[in-house]
């Protein structure tokens, strides 16, 4: 009888091991991927091609930057390292392992130093349809260890259901920012301290990276020498052949549905959504249709933090 292969992330198949042991894999790659479905993320060797020049080019471009050391949010199409690090080929592959699906990097995120961000969920701001085609990909660009703000996360944690808006009888659609982004962080803590979940803390060398799983609570230790760096790059993916939306501004069964129109790293194209290997014709709101041709004409990246932008987005809300 043939095994019925999902339209999920295989790793959260009720069949995985059956498909697993018809899947081909050798030995160490079937250990590896057993263990990112157990534990939801995996510390590996990214393999970046000419990493400390990289590395140095990276550092030095995002220091010019206003909004460093704290966070500069997709620099890949100025800086080539950022998109180096975001299309490398060892996390390419060990994605494509993983997934089963052409990955696609959707979104980079540098960081001069640690977050100090509570625990969370990506999925809560980056989900799919089908749910669970994301993940995010962490690389040290220097040694992190219990004084710079190492990474924490919550093995096993990303089976939990996904924890949103709606779980606290909120309508995320009703929000114009964040405003109610706390009491979900209060809800990620107290299931944390409820269920006991381990807390693992993240300290490796530079050029060693993770990867985890959309649902995976994870967030960032606290610094506890203020004079460290912890100069790091995030890149999130997505994954062929879905539908991309944003689950903390959205209410589905209202028709509310905050889509994300985020463009492959890979090619600056946006990435087109699809449903059951169909392309998708969405529905959108006023909002998001100016949004979506602003995109399309490539206004987005010319316009980028600009007031006439957000003005305009306070108007169409």
């Amino acid at each position: 009888m043939p095994i019925p292969d999902l339209n999920i992330p295989w790793t959260a198949s009720p069949l995985f091991e059956s498909l697993l042991d018809v899947s081909g894999l050798g030995e160490a790659d079937r250990a590896m991927v057993r263990a990112f479905a157990r534990e939801g993320y995996l510390e590996f060797d990214p393999r970046v091609p000419d990493f400390e020049r990289v590395r140095s080019e990276i550092i030095a471009e995002c220091s010019k930057r206003a909004d460093y050391p704290q966070r500069v949010s997709d620099a890949w199409p100025e800086i080539a390292g950022v998109r180096a690090l975001a299309t490398a080929p060892g996390v390419m592959s060990l994605l494509r392992t993983l997934y089963r699906r052409e990955p696609i990097p959707m979104q980079t995120l540098n960081f001069g130093r640690g977050t100090e961000q509570r625990a969370h969920s990506d999925a809560m701001h980056f989900d799919s349809v089908p749910s669970g085609f994301m993940c995010g990909v962490w690389i040290a660009l220097e040694d992190v260890d219990d004084d710079n703000g190492p990474l924490e996360y919550y093995p096993g944690s990303h089976r939990l259901p996904l924890m949103d808006h709606l779980a606290l009888g909120i309508t995320g659609s009703e929000q114009r920012g964040y405003e109610h982004y706390g009491a979900y962080e209060e809800l990620v803590q107290a299931v944390v301290c409820e269920l006991k979940l381990e807390r693992r803390v993240l300290k490796v060398p530079r050029g060693r990276a993770i990867v985890w799983a959309a649902n995976l609570l994870h967030g960032g230790s606290p610094i506890k020498d203020p004079a460290r760096s912890r100069h790091s790059q995030v890149t999130h993916y997505y994954f062929e052949g879905c539908l991309y939306y944003q689950p903390q501004r959205s209410d589905p069964f209202l028709g509310r549905i905050q889509w994300l129109d985020k463009r492959d790293v890979r090619t600056g194209r946006l990435i087109p959504h699809v449903y059951n290997g169909r392309a998708a014709r969405l529905r959108r709101d006023l909002r998001q249709r100016v949004e979506w041709w602003a995109r399309r004409a490539g206004l987005d990246r010319m316009l980028k933090g600009s007031a006439l932008v957000a003005a305009l987005r306070r108007v169409l809300r």
